[in-house]
């Protein structure tokens, strides 16, 4: 059987001529039978693609061979069918939105903790603890003791920041701040917008959550609950070993056995989290997409472009 590689990676580094690199970069990818999705931006590269091991590793060789992107670090999982259809590279205003100008995490970043360092910063009490992800993250799973800011989208992040009395100054001084994310590509853009707003001392976790679930003994650990990851397994506990949660194809959240076992949840059409947010003519157009995909599925065939269920969002 087929085996297919994914791999996962971002880098923020000033790509001014970002616009030019497309072509050429879609060009390769579709060379090498790669799928999935690549962003591009100013200040820098945020993707998922997935294929054949040699395609994936020569689209990566690709990359590094520019001098700018040539530290360039990715994960890898392994799955018996491609979890894309189709490659897109896009032209983006920032890899990951957060829509305050001036913020460049390449030279602003916070500083790194290592996993088995975090545990004692995080300990410590006179640190802030930000969980920079949306609230259906945090909901499965987050660090003991972390602040949630209840958002929806990362965007909303610096309004909660500027509210949050957690981190207003104390004789004068602004606390220390650690931020963590799935991955780590929020908490370097969060850091760096932190520093902006005055913030001295602020670290985030290298690597992020998975990172830390994947090095530091569950017997050592300060996380409670799952990790939820943006791909087919929906969330990860400790060793990465997947959740039991399923996913929402409707509005990507994670769902536990209760949702899964409510008359509210439908497959590919609502759950009891979205069922109230949409009306009944978007639950029939659901409706027929799911049925699309499953006669597709049965048939071992890829699914129609107008019935392909929604791909995970990049973290």
């Amino acid at each position: 059987m087929t085996e297919f590689l994914t791999a996962a990676f971002y880098k923020f580094v000033e790509l001014p001529d970002f616009a030019e690199l497309k072509a050429p970069l879609l060009a390769c990818c579709e060379a090498n039978d790669v799928k999935g999705i690549i962003l591009l931006a100013t200040e820098g590269i945020n993707s998922t693609i997935a294929g054949p091991a040699a395609g994936v590793q020569a689209v990566l060789a690709y990359l590094r061979r520019d001098p700018r992107l040539a530290d360039l670090q990715h994960k890898e999982a392994w799955s018996a069918k491609s979890p894309f259809y189709r490659m897109k590279v896009r032209l983006k205003r920032e890899i990951v939105t957060m829509g305050v100008p001036g913020i460049s995490p390449s030279q602003m970043a916070g500083t790194y903790v290592k996993p088995e360092d975090w545990n004692a910063l995080i300990s410590d009490p006179d640190v802030v603890v930000i969980d920079t992800r949306n609230d259906y993250e945090v909901g499965i799973g987050t660090f003991t003791g972390a602040l949630d800011p209840d958002i929806k989208s990362f965007a909303k992040l610096p309004e909660w920041v500027q509210q949050a009395s957690a981190l207003h100054p104390a004789s004068g001084k602004k606390p220390k701040v650690a931020m963590f994310c799935t991955g780590g590509i929020r908490c370097e853009k969060s850091t760096a917008f932190m520093r902006s707003q005055g913030f001295d001392e602020v670290y985030h976790l290298e690597g992020g959550i998975l990172k830390y679930l994947e090095t530091v003994p569950e017997a050592q650990s300060l996380w409670q609950g799952q990790c939820f990851v943006f791909d087919e397994r929906v969330s990860v506990g400790h060793g990465l070993v997947p959740g039991q949660h399923g996913l929402c194809r409707a509005c990507r959240q994670p769902l536990d056995d209760a949702d899964l076992a409510s008359s509210l949840f439908e497959a590919g059409v609502s759950c009891p989290k979205c069922h109230a947010t949409t009306r009944e003519t978007q639950k029939n157009s659901a409706r027929e997409r799911q049925r699309q995909w499953e006669r597709a599925k049965a048939k071992g065939e890829p699914a129609p472009i107008g019935a392909r269920l929604p791909h995970p969002k990049l973290s």
